[in-house]
Order: structure tokens, then sequence, then C-alpha cells
């Protein structure tokens, strides 16, 4: 019989969909796999920490691709790459991304593995996130028109020094002395000294810089602390610092030193007193810029942001184990107080 509107037999009437479907079979494949096939976006993930200190922040990372329309497994695969505190492995791991030929580079923990990212590749895209200026480091040549490859989020945290040691100050009002732990030559410790010399003397307080680069030297500078009493400590925003976070509330607690710390992570651990960005929402923000340029925006025309969320915490238990007693402006102003 023919089909009166074409003249052309029924049967040999093939229409794109039912090819597809021959060819699935002639391939083994399912139907539905074949005909909707697209390519899947790889990202790169570079941190210089492990997966063990950031379990609650990569489903972060994962939320802010979603919510650009990439989900892992199904239409993005993330090759993670963990430096395990060790940031003179960034480089080749930066450089094995870059041989993997990653569509983005997400860099949303340490300011180290953004400037490794930006020396491996001048072509695939960056986005990071870093608690210093981003023009100075010489990622971006600006915030508004970041030029090039990179761009990424500011959560200024490296600025927030003086700020962390008044709160400091208003909850121990006892301290004779401040002290300070900073890496040597982190990208964060000049920023955050410059901000102590600006702000820290309006307390009137004497204030010593301890030094550290690993954990036996925080162990150290921890115990040379201790010798006198009286002090507090501030420790700095470096990611070094973050990832061991459990070793320097256990050492202050054991040597019975008050300390305020960069982020809540630190309270949450059974730090006294936390001051900063809160880095889920830090992550979040570096996954919807990567699902953005996945999409098809450039790095360059990307604004770099600034942090969306700062929180203030307080670790009550920790502040009773101290004999500390917290005043209640602080718990007023505090945005989570831990029982």
């Amino acid at each position: 019989m023919q089909d009166q509107s074409y003249g052309t037999p029924r049967r040999a009437r093939v229409n794109r969909r039912e090819l597809i479907g021959l060819f699935a079979v002639a391939a083994g494949l399912p139907l539905a796999a074949r005909a909707q096939q697209q390519p899947i976006s790889v990202i790169g993930f570079l941190h210089a920490g492990s997966p063990q200190s950031n379990v609650k922040l990569v489903p972060a990372f994962r939320k802010g691709l979603s919510e650009a329309g990439y989900v892992e497994g199904r239409n993005v695969t993330i090759e993670y790459r963990w430096a395990a505190d060790s940031d003179d492995r960034l480089p080749e791991l930066a450089a094995d991304l870059v041989r993997r030929k990653v569509a983005v580079i997400a860099t949303p923990g340490t300011t180290q593995a953004a400037l490794a990212a930006k020396v491996a590749t001048t072509t695939i895209p960056i986005v990071f996130s870093t608690g210093g200026d981003p023009v100075a480091l010489g990622l971006v040549s600006s915030f508004n028109r970041p030029g090039g490859n990179v761009t990424g989020i500011v959560n200024t945290s490296a600025r927030l020094a003086g700020k962390r040691l008044g709160l400091l100050r208003d909850l121990v009002p006892g301290t004779t002395r401040f002290a300070v732990l900073v890496t040597r030559n982190g990208p964060l410790t000049q920023t955050t000294l410059k901000d102590l010399d600006a702000e820290a003397p309006q307390l009137g307080l004497p204030m010593e810089i301890l030094y550290a680069d690993a954990a036996g030297e925080i162990e150290a500078a921890m115990t040379k602390l201790a010798e006198n009493s009286g002090a507090a400590l501030m420790v700095g925003p470096d990611a070094l610092f973050t990832n061991l976070r459990a070793q320097i509330v256990a050492l202050a607690a054991q040597h019975a030193v008050p300390a305020v710390y960069s982020v809540r992570e630190f309270a949450e651990a059974g730090g006294l007193l936390s001051y900063g960005p809160n880095f889920v929402s830090t992550y979040e923000q570096v996954g919807e810029y990567a699902g953005r340029i996945l999409k098809g925006e450039k790095p360059s025309d990307l604004p770099v942001m600034q942090a969306s969320k700062f929180e203030l915490v307080i670790n009550l238990k920790a502040a009773r184990a101290l004999g500390v007693e917290v005043p209640d402006k602080l718990l007023a102003l505090a945005d989570e107080v831990i029982e």
C-alpha cells in the first residue's frame, strides 16, 4: 500500500529517531542512553588540604554547580586533586589537571592552589576563593574586569585580623598580651600583619608574632606561648591552620590559651571563638561561577565577587572550660552559640 501523501512505501520511510534506535540496538546500548547522549564536562578541583577536613565543604561546591544546572555523575565529572597539606605538591597537581584537559579548574579552598593553577595554564578558566587581595596576589587585573582566564570570590579574611583581636579582648578582658600565629611565607601573612599594624595598637597591648609551617612547629609555638600566663592567641587565616584545626584547638585547650579563629570550623571543633567568612557559602559561590563558565561565560567577563556571608560563632563549652564568662553583648552579636 502506498502513502497517498508522499508516494513512498511506509516501510521504506525511516525517521531520525528510528535510525538512532537501530544504531543503539546494533551497538548493544539502551535506546534512551543513545538518544539522549550528551558530552560530559570535566571540572578540576584543586585543594591544598585533604578530603577528611573538607567533608562539609565539597557538597557545597557541588550544590553551587547544581544551581547552574550541572550534577556530578550526570552531566559533569569532577577530578579531585588533594595536596594533603603539602603546598609543594600543588604545581604538579595543577599540571596534571591541565594535561587532563579539564574545562574549568576550581580552587575554592586555598590561595596557594589558585596561584599554582594560574602558573599551570593561561587558557583553562580558573575560579578561586581567597582571603587576600587577588590583584596584589597577581591573580586578576581588577575586581570588575579580571582579564585573562581567572576570576573568583574574595572573603577578605586576612583583613579581619584587627576585628578578631578586638572580639577576643572583649571576651577575655584580663588579657595582658596577644600572640598571632601565622605561616612564614603564606600568601595571606603580609596582609594579616599589615591589618594588625593598623588596628592592634588601639588595644594597647604588646603583641608577639609566632611562625609555624608544619604541625611540629605549631606545637612548639603553642608551648612557648603557654610559658607565660595572660596571653591570648589569634590564629591566622592560613589554609594550613584550617586543615590542622583539630590539633590547634586541642593544644589551645591543653595550655588553657583563649584563642580566636578565622572560620567557624574551629569553633565547631571545640575552639573558643571564630569570626570570618562562611566557607560553605564561599564554596557554593565558587561552584556557581564554575557552572556559569561551563555554560559559556568567560572568566574575564565575570567580576570578582565578595563573600556573601560572615559570622561570629562562640563555643560556650570551651568558654566554661577556660573559666571565661561570655558578655551578654557578645552573645547578642553572635550568629551562633554552640552549647
